[in-house]
């Protein structure tokens, strides 16, 4: 780890998305303790006022700091992408480590299950539960995450089955340990960075995907703030106040890059074939 610190803090990509990512996870933790103006009150008064010292992104059609609808918006955000994640890759991982240490009919029934899941995108799981539940958070993120565990099954189940192959774990089997056991102490431990990678890279598509399913009006609903349900309330006023759907435009853009380029930074410093002195 000590070795990897250097290589890490030398390489830019990385360094930027740390960067941005601490800024989307700083905005939601402020937000907490502080914003600019409260977030729910409303000023009929001072309605798609522009950016000024008082307001300094300016207001919505009701009268709402722009700037504290942003930063008590990044939970949502947080939130839904750390919830669905967390469920595929919970479940994606136990199936992929089930799946290449029994091999057989049980690794084929779990990839077929996981084929089957990939024919139902999260947008259109959140309208089937939307259409049975109503539309909401929860049933968001249940979308995002049964999307994801495919995903991770597969991820893991291929790195997995290539530390299988490995010649210490051919003698932890000759030495008499068993499936769980290796699972357990040689392979999980070995594809881990392989995971944190991919959780991390899933977890800007989540961004996207809750952003998408609010701005349809199946994500967070009133009144919680959410980026993509500001968009989709400043399309109506592009003309009077455009700038209402650039801020969370950007807030959107900046919070995918820092993930994407976290990842793939993250990439390059923990796999050994890809890492780069820098």
């Amino acid at each position: 780890m000590r070795a990897r610190l250097p290589r890490a803090l030398r390489h830019r990509s990385l360094v930027l998305g740390a960067l941005l990512t601490l800024g989307l996870i700083g905005a939601a933790l402020l937000s907490f303790v502080w914003t600019p103006w409260p977030p729910y009150e409303m000023d009929m008064a001072s309605t798609l006022a522009p950016p000024s010292r008082a307001h300094w992104l300016g207001t919505d059609a009701f009268g709402r700091d722009v700037a504290s609808l942003l930063l008590v918006g990044a939970r949502s955000t947080i939130a839904v992408g750390i919830i669905a994640v967390g469920i595929g890759l919970t479940l994606g991982t136990l199936a992929g480590l089930v799946a290449a240490a029994r091999r057989g009919w049980v690794e084929e029934l779990i990839m077929r299950v996981a084929d089957f899941t990939f024919a139902f995108p999260a947008l259109l799981l959140a309208i089937m539960l939307t259409t049975v539940y109503g539309p909401g958070m929860v049933n968001a993120i249940i979308a995002i995450g049964i999307f994801y565990v495919p995903t991770f099954a597969r991820v893991t189940r291929a790195s997995a089955q290539a530390v299988w192959a490995r010649e210490y774990v051919l003698a932890a089997r000759a030495s008499g340990k068993g499936a769980a056991r290796i699972t357990l102490e040689h392979v999980l431990p070995n594809i881990a960075s392989v995971l944190i990678v991919q959780a991390t890279i899933q977890f800007a598509l989540a961004v996207l995907a809750e952003a998408a399913l609010s701005y349809l009006g199946l994500g967070t609903q009133p009144p919680q703030p959410s980026w993509g349900r500001m968009l989709a309330e400043a399309q109506t006023l592009m003309f009077q106040a455009p700038l209402l759907a650039v801020w969370p435009g950007v807030a959107i853009a900046l919070a995918v890059l820092g993930l994407n380029l976290l990842g793939d930074g993250l990439r390059d410093v923990l796999d050994p074939r890809l890492a780069r002195q820098r």
